[in-house]
């Protein structure tokens, strides 16, 4: 019988997030090693007056202001958003394009313009396909990411003493400065013996500059899908 392979799981998720990633890995059966690669940072939000309001991030959730409903990329976000004090919030699918559909379905260009709040970076290509639907769309950030300055101690000592096996990435940008990191710590040579797991191929293209074990992509951009690709520890 082949020997199992080390429990640890880098995850590299930032908050709000990492926490709950990190729940789920350790039901799985694995070792979570936390090792968040930005730390978010909200920024408050004061518009002109929306039919509605996007959100493709949980993060985005706590910049919002009251009042207009939420579309929110999927539950997670959804929730985030009832959290923060909104009452009428609609989840969809699960990625931009299930967003792109349920906005389309639900609400016409001419009631107003949406609110899209985004990290820098993120979602201008929805932004776009809105757009060319005949939306006028404010695209706002409503949050900060910043590159944390350095991998956390524990998941240092994690990877070098070989005791990581599996590391997950979600963003593309995460994954660039998880690679920094890596080799600010000297650590880039031991990934030779992880698998990583990304939640779509943007984020495998950037893994693809160092040499991991395996480079694997959820067949669908969603955190759940990509934790099946993980699936229990043997």
């Amino acid at each position: 019988m082949a020997e199992a392979p080390p429990r640890g799981v880098l995850v590299t998720r930032p908050e709000p997030g990492c926490a709950e990633t990190a729940a789920a890995v350790a039901r799985l059966g694995w070792q979570p090693v936390l090792a968040p690669a930005l730390r978010l940072r909200p920024r408050a939000l004061t518009v002109a007056p929306v039919q509605a309001m996007l959100i493709t991030s949980r993060a985005a959730a706590p910049a919002l202001p009251l009042g207009p409903p939420v579309f929110a990329v999927g539950e997670a976000s959804a929730a985030q958003a009832r959290a923060h004090g909104h009452t009428r919030v609609t989840a969809a699918g699960g990625d931009a394009a299930a967003l792109l559909a349920l906005v389309r379905a639900r609400l016409r260009p001419a009631d107003g313009p949406l609110l899209l709040a985004v990290g820098q970076g993120y979602a201008m290509d929805l932004a776009q396909a809105l757009r060319s639907a005949g939306f006028i769309v404010l695209r706002r950030l409503a949050y900060v990411a910043e590159p944390a300055a350095t991998m956390p101690a524990a998941a240092q000592a994690a990877l070098y003493n070989d005791l990581v096996s599996q590391a997950l990435f979600l963003s593309p940008r995460s994954a660039a400065c998880c690679i920094t990191q890596l080799r600010d710590a000297g650590l880039a040579a031991r990934v030779a013996s992880i698998r990583a797991i990304a939640i779509s191929p943007r984020v495998a293209q950037v893994l693809a500059d160092l040499p991991w074990r395996g480079i694997e992509v959820a067949s669908r951009p969603d955190h759940d899908t990509m934790l099946q690709l993980l699936g229990p520890h043997r």
